[in-house]
């Protein structure tokens, strides 16, 4: 199969084969990074712009370690944003352009940003974050945690606890999770869960239990703004009490359910100490899978016919 895409900006308009390949490549990649040297030569003489005008040390290290090890040039850009700028971002894809760049990764807080910034760039986008609509390179790394545990995904059952409202990898691992067969059951407050999820497929609750008995995974996402206790939620105990997954949660799902967050986590609210310290929750190998996805998304598209053709023109 030939990856033929130009950018890598959504899960929503992409097929399951097409999920099922990155991740494949990336078990290749983690192969790479299993070895003491690391480096490989696919990226060689390419150019990665990290484009952030959002703080996220955690994806510019990943994003940053998957181009070096692959051999490309990389540049790290951070930029304050305001919203009276959005439409600089076609400049921004312009100049870049100009430079030679062969790719840029780029996050920031307006939905349809990295979409927009493919339209205007000959350069290969990748979406690491865009506002509160996808980000699908953090999804891939939690997928491909699940399809190493569990072996794939057809039939297994999913939840996904929290802020579901504000989450953009949320929204992503929607999109893919049903596409690959498994059952999503969403659980949070009424105020963080939009009625319209439901219309695409995921059951919806606002009974944590209900959601986590016989689950196979529990997707647990943070509340998004710190200033949500009182306005969404009436107070950060009520929280707790009714979402957090503890030990007895725990207990509901199957023996061999694993546990995930995209982290940051904050111990004692959204988990439990003692599930964050057992063997069920996997964020460690979310962190680690993370830079191999990162590593074959750029691959791929080194190799994508569209992303060749794009950047000759």
């Amino acid at each position: 199969m030939l990856f033929k895409r130009k950018d890598f900006i959504s899960l929503k308009d992409i097929s399951a084969d097409e999920i099922l390949y990155i991740l494949n490549t990336a078990e290749t990649m983690k192969i790479v990074l299993g070895q003491t040297n690391k480096k490989a030569p696919h990226l060689r003489g390419k150019s990665v712009i990290m484009l952030f005008y959002e703080k996220s040390t955690r994806a510019r290290m990943s994003y940053e370690l998957a181009a070096q090890y692959l051999s490309a040039n990389v540049v790290d850009i951070s930029l304050p944003y305001s919203f009276d700028q959005a439409g600089n971002l076609s400049d921004m894809g312009n100049l870049i352009d100009q430079m030679g760049a062969d790719f840029i990764i780029l996050r920031h807080p307006m939905s349809g940003s990295a979409r927009l910034l493919a339209e205007h760039a000959h350069s290969s986008v990748i979406n690491a974050g865009d506002g509160l609509n996808e980000n699908p390179s953090q999804s891939m790394l939690d997928l491909m945690t699940i399809k190493i545990q569990k072996g794939g995904f057809e039939g297994l059952k999913v939840a996904i606890v929290g802020d579901i409202a504000h989450s953009r990898v949320t929204r992503s691992n929607i999109w893919a999770l049903l596409k690959l067969g498994t059952e999503v059951t969403l659980a949070g407050p009424p105020t963080l869960i939009p009625d319209e999820w439901s219309w695409f497929g995921p059951k919806i609750t606002y009974n944590t239990e209900d959601a986590v008995r016989d689950a196979d995974v529990i997707m647990v996402v943070k509340l998004h703004d710190a200033n949500a206790y009182g306005r969404y939620v009436p107070s950060e105990n009520e929280y707790k009490n009714l979402f957090k997954i503890d030990e007895q949660m725990l207990k509901m799902a199957k023996p061999d359910a694993i546990v995930m967050h995209p982290g940051p986590i904050r111990r004692g609210i959204e988990l439990s100490s003692q599930v964050i310290d057992s063997h069920q929750c996997l964020t460690n190998d979310q962190i680690a899978n993370g830079v191999a996805v990162r590593m074959a998304l750029l691959y791929l598209l080194s190799m994508s016919e569209a992303g060749a053709q794009k950047q000759e023109a």
